[in-house]
């Protein structure tokens, strides 16, 4: 799987494993007729769920019905390949994800910028990074995160000065 397709799915998944505060159930009837209909599978068991899962289900069919219908594709293929991943993998995500929140903006700016520069070289070059990568040792590759770090440390950056 692509790194932007985990990276799609990581927001997804922030977006529907996000905490709410939710004091009081949603009663079926409460919903729109659209809803309803994206959400027809929950009806015998709404009453049985969560407040709080409820709530995200309601906001989840209303994201749906705003998307195209190329967005609601490319969103079922990428929940598709979600549910396809071992609970090990999605784990892995999930705990990433939570480590990408904990940063600083700064740091999550860079983060995307980087991942930016990185779709932009030619589908080759990537794959030799990729393969690269692969083909380290544990070892290796915590040494260049830490060189990585001290260089960011050391070199301000031109939006710094």
């Amino acid at each position: 799987m692509t790194f932007k397709r985990v990276w799609t799915l990581l927001l997804l998944l922030a977006a529907t494993t996000a905490s709410t505060t939710v004091d009081a159930e949603l009663a079926w009837n409460e919903l729109s007729g659209e809803q309803q209909q994206v959400l027809a599978k929950f009806a015998d068991s709404w009453d049985t769920l969560p407040a709080e899962r409820q709530e995200r289900l309601a906001t989840g069919a209303e994201r749906w019905l705003g998307m195209t219908p190329d967005e609601r594709a490319a969103a079922a293929n990428r929940f598709r390949q979600w549910r396809e991943l071992s609970a090990e993998r999605r784990a892995t995500i999930r705990e990433r994800y939570e480590i990408y929140l904990s940063l600083s903006p700064a740091e999550r700016d860079r983060i995307r910028s980087n991942y930016q520069r990185y779709r932009m070289l030619k589908q080759e070059r990537r794959q030799q990074i990729r393969q690269r990568w692969r083909e380290m040792s544990p070892e290796q590759r915590q040494r260049i995160r830490e060189r990585m770090r001290e260089q960011r440390q050391q070199k301000p950056r031109s939006r710094d000065r």
